[in-house]
């Protein structure tokens, strides 16, 4: 079983944010993980811990394809994989229709949207050393289409704030050879009222959003449960909270369902700032 950590990196400085990830591998995390929102661009922050660290991988979750030509992420992937021995992880995905269109990109189905990249992606042919290993390469992908494409054309999936049983439904769909990433939220608080106002607060923009309503309403969720910032049962169903021994169990259940990596999300932030060490003590490896 792998662990990561997605980490969004700018509450760090360049020393502090190496030494924080040395520490990860230390843990027995095997992987670090950076998000392409409005920081940090990851494909650069991914070559500049790549070159200061030893074992560690590093994976974007997720690089969008919108914002970036296939032949340039095809020299990236293939450039910092063989300088890394191998550590860079691309994992690609559409992000969502407010977001691109509101960067002056054309929307498109996320299946031919996905499809075109990939095969532009395959057609190029990077004049460069080659890794030691073919790269690896991921989709976010969550509904059965997507994750198929990602089971057929790449190495596997990355889910995004789901439950244990839609990874039990996605390991059904890509089978057994594909890798699934499951990305789940944890925070070590045992006081219900507390743990429920700050899960709230990290799932703010997502509830809002129709693409993980859609999803949501598969696993058996409806209108009464994203209103006032998610209903109680949908709160419980997407953060992880409680002691170390409920975090772990969540985790288990991810692990029981199929998944080959669960990618940590830790909440909850210190007096000082930083990331709770609370929860990745909890679920070293």
């Amino acid at each position: 079983m792998r662990r990561g950590v997605l980490l969004p990196t700018e509450q760090f400085d360049p020393d502090a944010l190496v030494e924080f990830v040395q520490g990860l591998d230390g843990r027995g995390y095997d992987s670090v993980w950076l998000p392409e929102l409005l920081g940090r661009e990851p494909m650069a922050t991914a070559g500049y811990l790549l070159g200061r660290t030893r074992r560690i991988a590093v994976g974007t979750a997720i690089a969008n394809v919108y914002v970036r030509d296939p032949h340039a992420t095809a020299q990236a992937r293939q450039t910092l994989a063989e300088m890394s021995g191998g550590r860079f992880i691309l994992g690609l995905g559409v992000s969502n229709a407010m977001f691109n269109t509101s960067r002056g990109h054309t929307w498109q189905p996320p299946l031919t949207k996905m499809k075109a990249y990939l095969d532009a992606m395959d057609a190029v042919k990077v004049m460069a050393p080659a890794p030691a290993r073919p790269p690896v390469t991921y989709i976010a992908a969550h509904g059965p289409q997507l994750q198929r494409l990602g089971a057929e054309r790449t190495n596997g999936v990355i889910t995004y704030l789901m439950t244990p049983e839609h990874a039990r439904q996605s390991r059904a769909r890509i089978g057994a050879n594909a890798d699934l990433n499951t990305v789940a939220m944890f925070l070590a608080e045992t006081d219900p009222e507390v743990a429920r106002r700050k899960a709230r607060g990290a799932l703010k923009m997502y509830v809002g959003l129709d693409y993980y309503h859609r999803e949501w309403r598969k696993l058996g969720f409806g209108d009464a449960d994203f209103g006032n910032g998610g209903s109680d049962r949908l709160v419980d169903a997407m953060v992880a909270w409680g002691g170390a021994d409920a975090l772990r169990e969540r985790l288990a259940a991810f692990e029981r369902a199929g998944a080959t990596r669960v990618i940590v999300v830790p909440l909850g932030l210190q007096a000082k700032g930083g990331v709770d060490l609370t929860v990745l003590d909890a679920l070293a490896a």
